[in-house]
């Protein structure tokens, strides 16, 4: 059954600095709260892996390059088996893929943990593992998120996208801070096991799912292929808002995103207040903002015109890393990236919104991969221009170009009526 065309379950509650709180009313179901349950779980644990690998390379290897290897490795099979894995998703039932691709993340976390405790210290078997696991990780992404429409009503979709970025963003400021807690006290090789009882409470909770088949049946089931991929893209280039909402994400992830360019912030404009403080602090503002504007993310289910506000979030994400790039004041400059995850937060739960709503079922597997490979792909691609723009014109001045680009194309973005105008 698809939930979303069911009632919507009763106004939205609140009023007041009620209406500005979090819409939790798709925890209310069931389904969507087992889902959510199992992100919950996992938002953590996969932080400690994604801070546990990068370490384990660079204390066998005392190099910083093959760290970034290690970052290529895991790249490429997340946008192959992401953009498969949403044609898959439109083809067999969603639930059946959470549970193969989430058991066998569990499984790739347990090898991590024996290759770690066993001291086999192989950055092969290192960048094999990391690989498998970020492409069954490409498979499950996708799924999850075409999921949801199936678990809640059409006029929840950002309530239920609000949630889970929130959820997201936590282990992304959660998981690093525990993970460098827990190192000296417990060792590298256990958060690699900390992750993989994680994801078999997240399989648990997959199992109590209802069953996800297409809604066309039987007949919906074909294989699928890169034809299929292929259709998907097809799929985006005749639906203008689809297309416009990831050249939204890409103008804001790529010439926007200055996370590179933290390390040699730290290390000469920010120095005085301590390296590793200001270090530290500056990759934790971003989160803090996002976990920040989705827990005041009330009013989001009463919003309509999201092509709008995904457009008025972007435009302030750019002007927030102008604001950041020209802070000389570390004070400052970590007000102005909060203020920037904030609007990260508005644009993520909107253009998700859109891509759930604007595309049909048996396409939201293969939109949410093209979603996972733009969100994964985009910040990889800033890495490199922002190191390139930061050695060249200096850390500062790269960033507040790179966010004057965002505001720029932006409005240009803001001139096509396809995405302004959409309403939900």
């Amino acid at each position: 059954m698809d939930v979303g065309k069911e009632d919507s379950g009763g106004p939205i509650p609140g009023r007041g600095w009620r209406r500005w709180a979090m819409d939790t009313r798709p925890l209310r179901r069931p389904a969507y709260r087992r889902l959510w349950g199992s992100t919950v779980v996992t938002a953590v644990g996969s932080q400690l892996t994604a801070v546990a690998v990068p370490k384990q390379i660079y204390d066998i290897t005392g190099s910083s390059v093959w760290v970034g290897y290690a970052s290529l490795a895991g790249l490429v099979p997340l946008v192959v088996f992401a953009l498969w894995g949403g044609a898959v998703a439109d083809r067999m039932d969603r639930r059946k893929l959470l549970l193969i691709s989430d058991s066998g993340i569990a499984v790739t976390s347990v090898l991590l943990w024996a290759q770690a405790f066993a001291g086999l210290d192989s950055v092969a078997a290192l960048m094999v593992l990391l690989a498998v696991q970020q492409a069954f990780f490409g498979l499950v992404s996708p799924a999850r998120s075409a999921s949801i429409p199936r678990l809640v009503p059409a006029d929840e979709l950002p309530a239920a996208n609000a949630l889970g970025s929130t959820v997201s963003q936590t282990g992304m400021l959660v998981g690093p801070l525990l993970a460098g807690a827990l190192i000296p006290v417990i060792g590298l090789a256990e958060l690699y096991l900390i992750d993989a009882v994680a994801l078999s409470a997240a399989v648990w909770a997959d199992w109590r799912l209802p069953a996800l088949p297409p809604l066309g049946g039987a007949a919906a089931v074909a294989r699928s292929g890169w034809r299929e991929i292929v259709a998907g893209f097809r799929y985006i280039a005749a639906h203008k808002v689809l297309l416009l909402s990831f050249l939204a994400d890409i103008i804001a992830m790529v010439l926007g995103m200055p996370r590179a360019l933290f390390p040699q912030l730290a290390s000469e404009t920010y120095v005085a207040h301590g390296e590793g403080f200001a270090l530290g602090v500056l990759y934790a503002a971003i989160p803090v903002g996002a976990v920040l504007g989705g827990l005041a993310s009330g009013t989001f289910s009463r919003a309509r015109r999201h092509g709008l506000l995904v457009i008025a979030s972007v435009i302030a994400w750019g002007l927030a890393i102008m604001g950041f790039g020209l802070s000389g004041s570390l004070w400052v400059a970590l007000a102005f990236l909060v203020a920037a995850g904030v609007a990260d937060m508005v644009s993520m739960v909107f253009r998700g919104a859109i891509l759930l709503s604007a595309a049909t079922d048996e396409m939201r597997g293969r939109m949410q991969g093209v979603f996972t490979v733009v969100v994964a792909g985009g910040p990889r691609l800033a890495d490199a221009l922002h190191g390139a723009g930061g050695s060249a014109f200096g850390p500062r001045t790269a960033i507040a170009v790179g966010g004057g680009l965002v505001v720029v194309l932006s409005l240009a973005l803001a001139a096509a009526p396809t995405l302004r105008r959409y309403r939900a």
